[in-house]
């Protein structure tokens, strides 16, 4: 497969904001049929909302609350509630839906995981991490370490992936996600806020059609 990178050139900011419309609907409609799943959004936003606010006033703790709150409670959603089965509604197949998956898929969704994972553990037998990180001598010193690590992990996979995109697809694709990704908290809260109270009432899957598909 060609290799390419298509220029920007031209794009109106119209057609930018109707690429991220399709981005934004295509994830909705592919990956967030549960309202359990959508309830965890939401928990998950709200704290990203509050992590956005304190990167001014203390990036590391901005970093362990949007990685410890805001990730588990999002990727916890996709992995253990969201079904994997045959989509009904989208007629559509679990390995088709992870395979035009603009973002991360659960298979890189793991590997990204992964390293979020082991970071602590390399940052308590290397402190300092190779002179990347603050050397800790307490365990608040090595949690603000963490907490580094894992905004500059983030930070990374956000540019990675963006970059990638431009190979892959255009530029203005990797910049549209990259925009999804960034304002996916305040989206995600205007998108899913009445889930709870949806899920409460016993509506387990948004579409009724999905439910007796199963």
């Amino acid at each position: 497969m060609m290799i390419f990178i298509r220029s920007t050139k031209g794009v109106s900011v119209k057609d930018f904001l109707k690429a991220l419309e399709v981005q934004r609907w295509d994830d909705h409609r592919y990956y967030h049929h549960c309202r359990i799943n959508q309830s965890l959004h939401l928990l998950s936003a709200m704290a990203f909302v509050v992590a956005y606010g304190m990167l001014w006033i203390d990036p590391a703790m901005a970093a362990l609350l949007a990685w410890m709150v805001s990730m588990t409670s999002r990727q916890a959603g996709h992995f253990f509630f969201e079904p994997l089965g045959y989509d009904h509604v989208n007629e559509a197949t679990n390995d088709f839906k992870e395979e035009i998956k603009v973002g991360y898929n659960l298979r890189r969704k793991v590997v990204l995981l992964s390293v979020w994972a082991l970071l602590p553990l390399a940052i308590y037998m290397n402190p300092g991490f190779m002179g990347l990180l603050p050397v800790h001598d307490t365990w608040f010193e090595f949690l603000r370490a963490v907490g580094f690590a894992w905004l500059y992990l983030g930070a990374a996979a956000l540019l990675f992936r963006t970059v990638h995109l431009f190979f892959l697809y255009d530029v203005q694709t990797g910049l549209v996600w990259m925009t999804k990704i960034i304002t996916d908290p305040f989206h995600d809260i205007y998108l899913y806020h009445r889930a709870p109270w949806q899920l409460l009432r016993g509506q387990r899957f948004a579409d009724s059609t999905f439910h007796s598909g199963r």
